[in-house]
């Protein structure tokens, strides 16, 4: 045990800050013996006697007030928004060096303070009487004359003076009570604040005064122990800085990846120990991941940055994959036409390639009040811009509407015309292209037209092209055991980045390596004085994986990052009832005036007479008649004259061809054979002269073929 004052573990963390650690501790006594075990927030904490404790880090988390009357004690978050005051200290000084001297705070950092005398008091012909408030401004050191304090002084009628009173003046002097409030967070952060005494601003709560003491997260290492403790500085064990002591004792320091990237190039390559493995819900689905678990190693061969991208397959039967990919990936790609499905998907990506072209894969119904045109299959458009249009239907209020559209032009397919004509053709069609204007927020299925088959390397990609880009792999990378890429039928190019990453193996393949985006996994490591698993000064070749499956969360957070800002698609505009109504009226009123006046003689509905019995039947359309079959010889077939009995012509019924009988034809002379019975308990329509003789002349055409 070293020879040094030994300190509660909450006194010696409270005078220690982040800039003077790590700092090295050994346990003196306390209530933790040999082989004790304390469990804080699910881990053990084991402190025996002689314990060496390397503290690497501390973190407020909150404050302990200890009332100094009934030695009562608790806890107040750090963010508590509650104010305290000075409580000042009763004793009497004997003199002003004295009580400058023994002022805890310290009288440079927390000036100006306030202090009154019991006694009278006369400086160079300026007399202070008892009880005058004092206030120390300042501390004047002159050479070869005694020090000074420059204090304040509060007259009657507003007069006020300034009175330099020497350090060994002798009397009874007591402190003032400060007007000034601090927060937690205030008094924490001030070594001098936070040897003093406060009490609550608001008195209601508690009167006495109160002790306040920081209690500290501590993040330690243990003499043999590989993995971080983490424990309050509240616990009841006396230690003793024994820092200078054991300089040269070996402890384990766990490292994240982060702190990884930060060590220089002659560190590696290097065998390492996995201190604390990743999450057990991590945002990688890819072969190494589970490999990496506690206790494991791994050779760590080089640090860098690489520039990847990020990759998603189309939304179809199957689940949706993500990969990323680093731009030295050796495959080689093809474009693919991008789906859109609406116009506003089609407006962002002419906004990065302006002069999009698009085909229409789908048919649209035309809808004037709300500005959506009509688009039919196989029609192919080229963006111009995009500006406003007015609506056809006009607000509640009268005025017109106007929304954002994309201006597009109808592109003419062209023409199997004589190679004369080409020249004139071509201007024909540019004179005659139509204008279209389609709403952003109409929805709608759109195919880029694209003209482009040449296949590029993922690095090319990315300079010739704006992003997000469907593309296709068409040839593999070979270095590569399998291309997860390869069998994709589209993948689509979300967008590119810059992560930094370690280039790591596995021991017992380290030549199979693959790289680790330390900003997106979380890990502890420390460096092993293990032998590399290979002959010295004999790398091997290093084979690195390109590809590396991600789940959908790495997708949503990498969008949340980049997309924070975008604004939302458009909605379209608020129908208007009335307007629609008129609008729909105003584009039907010529098919109405054909009508004629058929529409002012309607009958009413409530009322079953016989003109609309009649109206009822006569507007049926029945089917024409089938053209007559083809005729071999040039004279026409035999006519038989029909004979009416008289009996059909008083009764009305229709009597069945005698001629040609067909089944149809049976089926409907029977509905009309039955007289009408007044009588009868069944209501059955009269059947009129007119549709009799219509009936009639259908038989005798029946009769003539």
């Amino acid at each position: 045990m070293a020879d040094t004052t030994a300190l509660p573990l909450q006194q010696l963390i409270a005078s220690l800050d982040n800039t003077c650690l790590p700092k090295i501790l050994q346990v003196c006594s306390g209530v933790y013996f040999q082989g004790s075990i304390y469990e804080i927030s699910g881990s053990e904490v084991c402190f025996s006697t002689g314990d060496l404790i390397k503290v690497i880090g501390i973190e407020l988390l909150s404050v302990c007030c200890e009332d100094i009357d009934n030695n009562e004690k608790f806890e107040l978050p750090i963010n508590h928004t509650g104010l305290f005051k000075v409580v000042p200290e009763e004793m009497p000084y004997n003199t002003v060096e004295e009580m400058v001297s023994l002022r805890p705070v310290g009288l440079d950092s927390c000036l100006p303070f306030t202090f009154t005398s019991r006694s009278k008091m006369t400086f160079d012909n300026f007399t202070v009487g008892a009880g005058t408030a004092l206030t120390v401004l300042s501390i004047e050191h002159n050479t070869g004359q005694e020090d000074q304090v420059r204090c304040h002084v509060q007259g009657q009628q507003e007069a006020s003076a300034e009175v330099h009173i020497p350090l060994s003046s002798h009397g009874q002097f007591i402190e003032c009570e400060s007007v000034e409030r601090f927060t937690l967070r205030e008094i924490m952060s001030s070594p001098c604040l936070r040897s003093r005494k406060f009490r609550f601003v608001n008195t209601t709560k508690c009167e006495r005064p109160l002790v306040l003491t920081p209690i500290y997260q501590v993040n330690a290492i243990m003499h043999l122990r590989k993995n971080i403790l983490k424990f309050p500085s509240s616990l009841e064990v006396d230690v003793v800085d024994v820092t200078e002591l054991c300089k040269d004792v070996n402890f384990v320091t766990p490292l994240s990846l982060t702190e990884v990237l930060s060590k220089p190039e002659e560190s590696f390559p290097a065998v390492v120990e996995i201190l604390e493995g990743p999450e057990t819900r991590s945002l990688f689905k890819c072969s190494w991941l589970p490999q990496i678990s506690q206790n494991s190693h791994l050779v760590f061969h080089k640090v860098g940055t690489s520039a990847m991208v990020l990759l998603s397959s189309l939304k179809g039967r199957k689940t949706q994959q993500y990969f990323l990919v680093s731009q030295q990936y050796g495959g080689r790609f093809r474009r693919r036409p991008r789906e859109f499905n609406s116009v506003y998907e089609l407006y962002v990506a002419s906004v990065q390639a302006p002069g999009l072209k698009f085909s229409v894969t789908r048919n649209c119904d035309e809808v004037e009040e709300e500005g959506l045109p009509a688009l039919s299959v196989g029609e192919q458009l080229e963006i111009v811009r995009c500006e406003r249009m007015e609506l056809p239907c006009g607000s509640s209020t009268g005025q017109k509407q106007s929304v954002e559209a994309l201006l597009c032009q109808r592109l003419q397919e062209a023409d199997d015309g004589d190679e004369n004509d080409d020249d004139e053709e071509e201007v024909k069609q540019e004179d005659e292209r139509e204008e279209i204007f389609l709403p952003l927020y109409m929805q709608g299925h759109f195919v880029e037209v694209l003209t482009d088959n040449k296949k590029y390397k993922l690095r090319d990609l990315g300079k010739e092209f704006n992003l997000p880009l469907d593309v296709k792999v068409v040839s593999r990378d070979t270095e590569l055991e399998t291309d997860p890429l390869s069998g994709f039928a589209c993948l689509r190019i979300e967008g590119a980045m810059l992560e930094p990453t370690i280039q790591a193996s596995f021991p017992n393949k380290p030549d199979h390596c693959f790289e680790i985006p330390t900003q997106w996994l979380s890990m502890s490591v420390s460096f092993t004085r293990d032998p590399l698993p290979w002959p010295s000064g004999e790398p091997p070749k290093w084979h690195v994986d390109r590809v590396t499956e991600v789940t959908d969360t790495f997708f949503y957070e990498y969008r949340k990052q980049g997309n924070s800002d975008a604004a939302p698609p458009p909605r379209p505009p608020k129908r208007n009832l009335t307007s629609s109504k008129s609008c729909k009226k105003a584009s039907k009123s010529s098919k109405k005036s054909s009508k004629g006046d058929k529409s002012k003689h309607r009958p009413d509905k409530s009322t079953p007479t016989k003109e609309l019995a009649n109206l009822t039947l006569n507007t049926k359309k029945r089917p024409p008649a089938p053209p007559p079959p083809a005729i071999l010889d040039d004279q026409p077939p035999p006519i038989v004259p029909r004979k009416h009995s008289a009996a059909e012509v008083t009764t009305g019924k229709a009597l069945p061809n005698t001629y040609v009988e067909r089944e149809d034809s049976k089926k409907k002379v029977l509905v009309c054979e039955v007289e009408a019975d007044v009588d009868s308990d069944h209501d059955y329509e009269t059947v009129d002269d007119n549709l009799v003789a219509m009936m009639k002349a259908a038989q005798e055409n029946v009769m003539f073929y």
